[in-house]
């Protein structure tokens, strides 16, 4: 019913503007042409001024609105960065946006048709040429240039202390893999990938790096102040890994890892407390469409101190010990068979003594 109703609205809407335009039209036939036209002439350069002055107002109104509340302060150090190349495009793009405006709308108020006034005409001025080339050209180079730096920093050779995290898309959620004591990933196959056998990233089991690393789904824990090198995988098509607090994001290719790194400079708790949301969490979400259930994919990022990391990661259970219960050895059947296995052998070994 609304639907209907809002197709009538708009219906209703088109006949009455398509009224009043024939309308103007038999009005302007009446008039005669030329007075019509100066008429509409001088109608429009008003609206061209008021227009102008709208629009500006309008302007300043969202960015007093807006500003600083779309995507909060950043909460990693590289993200100020970030933050900081943004506001000095905003400031130079929007300098050179007000000028043009102004100089546009003005022009086409003041110099609007006029049977006192000769418009002149020149085809070619070569300052004009150099002034808005060249210019343009070296503020456009120096913006390109710092984000290459920034870019450069953000991917390039991670702090030593860096927490390496392996971060793989799918289909359409998140995999996180941590390295365990050994602080060395495992070897993966894509062929041994299996969900039903619980190894999601395809782990070769024979490879003893492998025994130890922790993988977990759609959640990931990092630390307040240290480093965090994310190594960036796909395990189906191409994902986009955005995390807009941190103001990072990398594509996840198959086949091709990528890598980024950052470090984190609140805690969630604390984040939570600065914008007065105690529901906020950091998000993980796919910025590359991926398919029918790309909305979905979204995943969690707990920052926290090193102290509840360290409490967490005690908490998990290596990947290998999932899969293989009996080589986990808090297992209490293992711990059982050992102890049964001790007591035969010393058993045997007594039994021989006496013979």
């Amino acid at each position: 019913m609304s639907t209907i109703f809002l197709f009538l609205i708009l219906l209703f809407g088109f006949l009455i503007t398509f009224q009043i335009a024939k309308a103007s039209e038999y009005v302007g036939v009446l008039k005669g042409e030329k007075k019509n036209f100066e008429q509409h002439n001088r109608i429009n350069g008003f609206l061209m001024i008021a227009f102008l002055v709208l629009g500006l107002i309008g302007v300043y109104w969202c960015n007093e609105l807006f500003r600083g509340k779309i995507l909060g302060e950043s909460a990693s150090v590289h993200g100020e960065d970030i933050d900081r190349m943004m506001y000095i495009t905003i400031t130079i793009t929007g300098i050179v946006f007000v000028i043009t405006q102004i100089l546009l709308f003005w022009f086409a108020y003041k110099f609007q048709y006029s049977e006192k006034r000769k418009a002149f005409y020149f085809p070619h001025d070569n300052r004009l040429e150099v002034v808005w080339t060249v210019v343009p050209a070296i503020a456009l180079t120096v913006l390109v240039g710092f984000g290459l730096f920034y870019w450069f920093r953000i991917t390039g050779e991670a702090p030593k202390d860096a927490l390496e995290v392996e971060v793989t898309g799918k289909q359409f959620g998140w995999i996180f893999r941590y390295p365990g004591k050994d602080n060395t990933f495992g070897k993966k196959y894509y062929q041994n990938i299996s969900d039903k056998d619980n190894n999601t990233l395809g782990l070769i089991w024979d490879d003893p790096y492998a025994h130890d690393d922790l993988v977990v789904s759609n959640e990931m824990y990092i630390i307040k102040d240290q480093p965090v090198k994310l190594i960036i995988n796909s395990r189906d098509v191409i994902h986009d890994v955005g995390i807009v607090y941190f103001r990072q994001k990398m594509d996840a290719v198959p086949g091709t890892p990528t890598t980024m790194w950052f470090i984190p400079k609140y805690t969630t708790d604390e984040m939570k407390k600065k914008l007065g949301n105690p529901d906020f969490e950091y998000e993980i979400s796919c910025d590359q469409m991926c398919g029918r259930g790309h909305y979905t994919m979204r995943g969690i990022i707990k920052v926290v101190t090193k102290d509840d990391f360290i409490l967490w990661k005690a908490k998990q259970k290596p990947n290998y010990v999932q899969v293989f219960p009996d080589k986990d050895p808090a297992n209490p059947a293992k711990t059982d068979s050992v102890k049964t296995a001790a007591v035969d052998a010393a058993a045997t070994k007594l039994v021989a003594q006496k013979n």
